[in-house]
């Protein structure tokens, strides 16, 4: 039985040995079972450029792409941290950029993906900021400055970013339900899978005489992960830790 596997908000970064031991024994074991595995958004705390040669760069570039020349496809979605990730990143890795929201018949439904961040439509101060940084005039000058440079940028946009959204209710920071209908309606789409609130549910619920489901992906941990597997026979959330991937696969090479 065929599987697609969805994950989002790993949040990697140099300072994150644990998260990222994790995701690459994920990419060796777990993920080389299934048929596609979709990353939908912030798979790095930030990104840089493709043309960042830090450790943690090349180290994970390098195992997508052995998990691609294994037989699994990868798709991969900007998020609100990585959406400088470009085509020499793709064909480095060997996956494939995916628009956000993206729809894609799941077994017979039709499902919408995306990172989520286009539907908290209630936080207008990140949605204002949204659309500033992803023009291609920020683009342009931030990767036209050192990687010490990009560096530090990268460093203050997380400390602002973090001290904004400390003053934000939960509810402003949480997906818009008004949004969420709409963009499902848009799409003709009768089941949503998204990131970026880093609160993992099901959620049911009718439109338009129709049951719909919204599942929201977990962020990552040091310890453990959630992920999403989809199959002929429904949807369904596994938990993943180190040890238990170690285990089950105790004799692989």
């Amino acid at each position: 039985m065929t599987q697609q596997l969805f994950i989002s908000d790993l949040h990697l970064s140099a300072e994150g040995a644990d998260r990222l031991q994790l995701f690459l024994n994920f990419l060796r074991f777990r993920a080389t079972t299934a048929h596609t595995l979709y990353i939908l958004g912030d798979l790095f705390d930030a990104w840089l450029g493709d043309d960042d040669k830090q450790s943690i760069a090349v180290e994970v570039r390098q195992a997508l792409r052995q998990l691609n020349e294994s037989g699994t496809e990868l798709k991969v979605m900007h998020g609100n941290r990585d959406f400088l990730i470009g085509q020499d990143f793709c064909k480095a890795s060997g996956a494939q950029l995916i628009t956000d929201p993206c729809l894609i018949d799941l077994y017979g439904t039709p499902t919408l993906l995306m990172h989520g961040d286009l539907l908290c439509t209630d936080d207008r101060e990140y949605q204002a900021f949204r659309k500033q940084i992803r023009s291609a005039d920020f683009a342009s000058h931030f990767l036209s400055l050192t990687l010490d440079q990009r560096i530090a940028v990268a460093q203050e946009y997380r400390a602002k970013s973090g001290e904004a959204n400390a003053q934000k209710s939960d509810d402003i920071m949480d997906v818009n339900q008004q949004a969420v209908e709409y963009t499902l309606q848009q799409h003709q789409a009768q089941r949503l899978i998204h990131g970026h609130t880093h609160r993992p549910a099901d959620h049911h619920f009718t439109l338009d005489n129709h049951t719909v489901t919204r599942h929201v992906l977990g962020e990552w941990h040091g310890d453990h992960a959630e992920i999403l597997c989809a199959t002929e026979d429904g949807v369904t959330r596994e938990t993943i830790t180190l040890r238990d991937l170690l285990i089950s696969t105790e004799g692989v090479d």
